[in-house]
């Protein structure tokens, strides 16, 4: 089977380890993958070569653009054009949008119908089903403005329960809606030896990963952490970019308080070995989708703190990790949280057991791909049906004349 596929390969985030999973899975499986993406000509980032390397199927397209943000592209007015051309000399048996929120995204529907292509999208913008502050209501404006396109596409999956019900009360046809959840390599990210605890010299050691960025809400993580006076023997440890958000916080929260900043770390390795040495990741967003780095924390064993917002409440229901109640401040419940999970080694072996043993039965990469390859198989299945039945009243009507048609005998 041949995928086109239209993602993202910077600047870092979830979109764009999404693409490099799944496109690397489906290469490993044998199918043919061309890449489409946003790019003026730039060198690819450090933590896309592991990627390509080694596959041979791969056919990178490059999309111009005018401006590229963490969030959304908007591209040039050629994007449209080249892209359409693009497909036209592939001829992929499917495109799957890993939608980058960008114009583009609007017009896949148009052009995949003119091209008699099917069309899947992965719809990824966090949320909160409360709707509690002005970045959750921002990402439902997002849900708001896409679902009359989404409704467009002949599939579109999302990763929870939630997401789909929310497309759906927006108008979207529920037979469209597939859940297939974020899926890790549990052979790669599992339990194992790490030194990191003996490299930063404590006993127990709290992470966060990701984004330094207001929805993230860190430094409710960090007040908590502050307050919370945690002694020398625990560490928080915060892995991401240093982004003027960063900046902003590192002078208040520093190695007085127990807190040391790595940075982003591209090697995948490296935080690989991290997450074994962690004994309790936390999570505190106020906005979430299905957190990547969520499911790689659980599938190295490690016991999980997070706020009950997106899909991430979902994932740790009954007892796989820690939920953060909605109707209570972050920053107090993990002030009164972190000393129990620093005491208390069983608790947390216990929670790392469990989430261990959630993402083994419902978030496998492998299991992923085998319903999104699934999904492909139906579309194309579909279409074949479609055009045969085309065929058919072509035969038809060839042979007895528009007449009988218009008149039902």
């Amino acid at each position: 089977m041949h995928v086109a596929w239209l993602g993202k390969k910077s600047p870092f985030c979830g979109n764009v380890t999404y693409s490099r999973e799944v496109t690397t899975a489906l290469q490993d499986l044998g199918h043919q993958v061309s890449f489409f993406h946003f790019a003026q000509d730039e060198p690819p980032p450090d933590h896309w070569p592991e990627v390509l390397e080694g596959h041979d199927a791969v056919q990178e397209i490059s999309i111009p653009y005018l401006l590229k943000y963490q969030i959304y592209t908007i591209p040039t007015l050629q994007s449209r054009k080249i892209f359409t051309q693009a497909l036209e000399e592939l001829r992929p048996d499917v495109v799957h949008a890993s939608l980058t929120l960008s114009p583009l995204d609007f017009a896949l529907p148009e052009i995949c119908e003119d091209l008699k292509i099917p069309l899947v999208a992965t719809f990824h913008p966090a949320f909160d089903r409360e709707q509690r502050n002005l970045s959750a209501r921002t990402q439902y404006l997002s849900y708001q403005l896409y679902a009359p396109c989404l409704a467009k596409y002949d599939r579109i999956i999302v990763f929870s329960r939630l997401q789909r019900r929310l497309l759906i009360r927006l108008g979207v046809s529920a037979s469209k809606v597939v859940v297939i959840p974020n899926g890790v390599d549990i052979a790669k990210y599992s339990p194992g030896v790490s030194n990191f605890k003996a490299e930063i010299g404590v006993e127990r050691v709290f992470l966060y990963q990701g984004r330094i960025s207001p929805e993230k809400n860190v430094e409710s993580l960090l007040k908590a952490w502050k307050q919370a006076r945690m002694g020398d023997k625990a560490k928080l440890v915060i892995v991401g970019n240093h982004g003027a958000m960063a900046n902003s916080l590192m002078p208040f929260y520093g190695s007085e308080h127990g807190i040391e900043w790595l940075g982003f770390i591209a090697d995948e390795q490296r935080r690989i070995e991290i997450l074994r040495g962690t004994d309790v990741f936390v999570l505190p967003s106020l906005v979430e989708g299905l957190s990547l780095s969520l499911l790689e924390a659980m599938a190295c064993g490690v016991a999980c703190v997070a706020t009950d917002v997106g899909a991430d409440g979902e994932v740790l229901e009954r007892e796989a990790g820690v939920v953060l109640l909605r109707n209570q401040p972050v920053t107090t419940q993990l002030k009164t949280l972190l000393p129990l999970l620093r005491d208390h080694t069983q608790w947390t072996k216990i929670l790392g057991d469990n989430a261990r043993q959630r993402v083994e039965e419902r978030y496998t990469l492998s299991s992923n791909i085998e319903k999104v390859i699934e999904l492909y198989d139906e579309l194309l299945t579909e279409r074949k049906q479609t055009k045969q039945m085309g065929h058919y009243f072509n035969t038809i009507r060839d042979r007895f004349g528009s007449d009988i048609l218009r008149s039902g005998r």
